[in-house]
């Protein structure tokens, strides 16, 4: 199994479910967060005065998946959400070694779906 946690601008979430969902992706998980990468912040000016915006908003959003729809589901978030620009964002892609459904007790790709 596969976790993929890709952080995206906050308004691209609404075109990633419906590409997940396409995938037959059972479900996912958001959270707004903030922090910088390239971008080290924004700067802004309010009544003449320049201050700076450390941490960038992005959206967070989690899936765990089997091995075999991993790749498609990558390739599904990047097509969502890629404009070219600087602060498209990012996807991490890490290795899984169990899951329980808590409700029935189901083990590894079981209580996925």
């Amino acid at each position: 199994m596969k976790r993929i946690e890709a952080y995206i601008r906050p308004n691209r979430l609404e075109d990633v479910q419906p590409a997940l969902d396409d995938l037959g992706v059972p479900g996912m998980t958001c959270e707004p967060v903030r922090g910088y990468g390239r971008q080290h912040g924004q700067t802004d000016t309010l009544q003449g005065s320049h201050y700076a915006l450390n941490l960038v908003p992005k959206t967070k959003v989690f899936v765990v998946v089997s091995d075999e729809m991993a790749e498609a589901v990558v390739a599904a978030i990047v097509k969502a959400v890629q404009t070219g620009e600087l602060g498209d964002g990012k996807i991490f892609v890490s290795e899984v070694h169990d899951a329980v459904r808590i409700r029935t007790g189901e083990r590894g790709g079981e209580a996925l779906y």
